[in-house]
């Protein structure tokens, strides 16, 4: 006898396109602890103003334009299986545009010291990359040699020579925007299952300090596909896909408390942190008002637009006293969030040159707190932010 479905039996598989609309094939290694999937699919429809003679409406023709947009909540995860992407990492290709940069760890040098890295042979980086040590994640500033390199902000604890460096991967800011397919499986096996393909990320955001540490991605897609009016070509398909078989997700969710931020206009570490959210808009527009097109044909990015919310308690050290004068002065700082404190479960969040705005007071608690808001991130050519998993 049929019954209601659960809820929470929701598996969610994001894949990166290789053409746009065309669903890839996915594997267990592209599942992501996702909290919610909102699509939205509409039909436009024009004013029919047709004299019929009567009051009646006449309704509309098939073959109307469907406009399709989503909004993807999904918790932070572990980086597992640390020599592919982590689940999340086709998302944040569509977000950011460019490819996964892997770095397969190294060996600590002789002569690191503050923000000084050395290796023990070449590096091979590229200005930008991750690299992380003893549960913390850095970026790559500038080059000091084929051995060395400054990074944003020095480990806790120095590295020693020969401590191993752990594996990271970066993704950086690209001209042109990816797209991906975004899978939404049910149980039972007979309910709809949904494939949203040809996704692309309008905004993506990186929440701080919440219950879980969370990502955000919302934007528009080419179409929705499911399981129950599927026709063959859609999506590029021969078939609706069937689930991959479950081979032990991992689970390990990071809780929102835990992490890092550095800010300043030389990086300083702040305890004080309350709340921050990290939001990339990418004024992002599709290919579909041509004529003789029912679906958008590809997707096109405008101005990008990087900015950073946070709140911290209002202290009167010096380091405190800086932030402030920065934004009185619209001077530049640089701001970095490492979500996690544990290999194989941090991420980071690099920005170089961020004008922080002019703080509001909010003195309705019992301590002072300071709330930054809507603090631009600038650049040269694609350098606004990166972001790295390690």
């Amino acid at each position: 006898m049929a019954c209601y479905i659960a809820s929470n039996d929701n598996r969610f598989y994001a894949a990166a396109e290789e053409a746009y609309g065309i669903a890839p094939p996915i594997g267990p290694q592209n599942r992501i602890p996702a909290v919610k999937l909102a699509v939205k699919q509409r039909v436009e429809q024009p004013q029919r103003k047709d004299k019929t003679g009567t009051r009646t409406y006449g309704g509309t023709p098939a073959g109307l334009r469907r406009e399709t947009t989503f909004d993807l909540r999904s918790y932070m995860t572990g980086w597992a299986d640390q020599g592919s992407e982590p689940g999340h990492g086709p998302l944040f290709e569509a977000a950011l545009g460019g490819a996964a940069v892997f770095y397969g760890g190294g060996v600590a040098g002789s002569g690191c010291q503050g923000r000084t890295l050395v290796f023990g042979g070449s590096h091979g980086l590229s200005e930008g990359q991750a690299v992380s040590f003893g549960g913390e994640i850095r970026f790559v500033t500038a080059f000091a040699g084929e051995q060395a390199v400054f990074l944003n902000a020095p480990f806790t604890i120095t590295p020693s020579e020969g401590s191993p460096l752990g594996r990271t991967v970066t993704y950086y800011p690209a001209e042109k925007l990816r797209s991906a397919s975004v899978f939404d499986y049910w149980s039972p096996s007979g309910a709809v299952q949904r494939i949203l393909c040809g996704a692309g990320v309008d905004k993506m955001q990186v929440r701080v300090n919440g219950d879980y540490h969370e990502f955000r991605f919302s934007g528009a897609a080419m179409d929705l596909i499911d399981s129950a009016s599927f026709e063959t070509g859609q999506g590029g398909l021969a078939h609706f896909p069937e689930e991959p078989a479950e081979t032990g997700f991992d689970y390990s969710i990071i809780p929102g408390h835990l992490g890092q931020v550095w800010m300043g206009p030389i990086a300083e570490r702040f305890f004080t942190l309350t709340g921050a959210e990290i939001t990339l808009d990418n004024d992002l527009d599709l290919r579909a008002r041509e004529f003789g097109s029912l679906l958008p044909r590809c997707l096109t990015a405008g101005t990008r637009k990087v900015t950073a919310d946070f709140s911290l308690y209002g202290r009167e050290d010096e380091a405190t006293r800086a932030l402030y004068q920065a934004a009185r002065q619209r001077s530049p700082i640089e701001v970095m969030l490492q979500l996690g404190e544990s290999p194989g479960q941090l991420f980071g969040i690099y920005m170089k040159s961020v004008v922080p705005e002019t703080p509001e007071f909010d003195d309705d608690e019992t301590r002072l707190e300071w709330h930054f808001r809507g603090c631009r991130a600038q650049g040269t050519i694609g350098d606004e932010l990166v972001v790295a998993f390690g």
